[in-house]
């Protein structure tokens, strides 16, 4: 959801309790910056390339020399990569996350495969010229890193940024993170199963007719497969 978007739903008296993305909006400062400025709370992809500070670095002022403006705060050292950062962690920093039960036969509570993985989370600043000209003062804004290291990687596989509260548990910052992937598998599911992408009308009323039947089934399939039993299967 783009910043534009953000405004225009919350212009319909819509709450927005959570942005989630991917790493195509959440590499972009000024993205984040707009979530920022609108105070919404935000768990976004981002790249392996994307950098940062540690939490403990703190910039500090060079002497003056004298002569010229005076030299700002800067950190001692270059920013790193959040790959980077999260292999300095090693991976005795990851902690197993069980975020959701999936839908194929495991060894799950109910009989099905468990959505399971390790993650390592780090508080961080990030770093770059857009966030250091959006910053009062000499200290950048510390956010969370998540990292996903599964077992049987030799290194961290996906990374996220969060605003959420430092308090908010791994637990929670993993299902949120996730989030994402389970909205996009809705959204195929109303494009290819139950007709989005079949409309062929050409009118806009003809079109939001279709949107509004869809997004209408949608809404009961999901009913239908959270408040059913687990004994039970899926609806047809």
């Amino acid at each position: 959801m783009h910043d534009r978007e953000c405004d225009e739903t919350r212009s319909w008296g819509i709450d927005i309790p959570l942005t989630v993305t991917d790493g195509g909006y959440g590499d972009t400062a000024a993205f984040r910056l707009g979530l920022e400025e609108r105070g919404l709370d935000y768990v976004v992809g981002i790249s392996t390339t994307t950098t940062a500070h540690p939490e403990e670095a703190r910039p500090h002022t060079p002497p003056y020399g004298g002569r010229g403006p005076r030299p700002q705060p800067v950190h001692p050292e270059p920013a790193r990569t959040v790959k980077n950062l999260v292999i300095a962690a090693g991976r005795k920093a990851a902690r197993p996350v069980q975020w959701r039960e999936g839908s194929q036969p495991g060894s799950g509570r109910s009989g099905v495969k468990r959505m399971y993985s390790r993650f390592v989370a780090l508080r961080i600043h990030p770093a770059g010229r857009e966030i250091r000209k959006n910053t009062d003062g000499p200290e950048l804004p510390v956010r969370r890193l998540l990292a996903e290291w599964p077992a049987d990687q030799t290194e961290p596989v996906q990374f996220w940024l969060s605003s959420l509260p430092a308090d908010t548990a791994l637990a929670t910052l993993v299902r949120t993170a996730k989030l994402r992937r389970r909205i996009g598998h809705d959204y195929r599911e109303m494009k290819q199963a139950l007709g989005l992408a079949h409309f062929e009308g050409r009118t806009w009323r003809g079109w939001h007719h279709r949107v509004t039947l869809v997004s209408a089934a949608h809404a009961f399939c999901t009913l239908q497969r959270i408040t059913r039993s687990p004994e039970e299967t899926a609806p047809a």
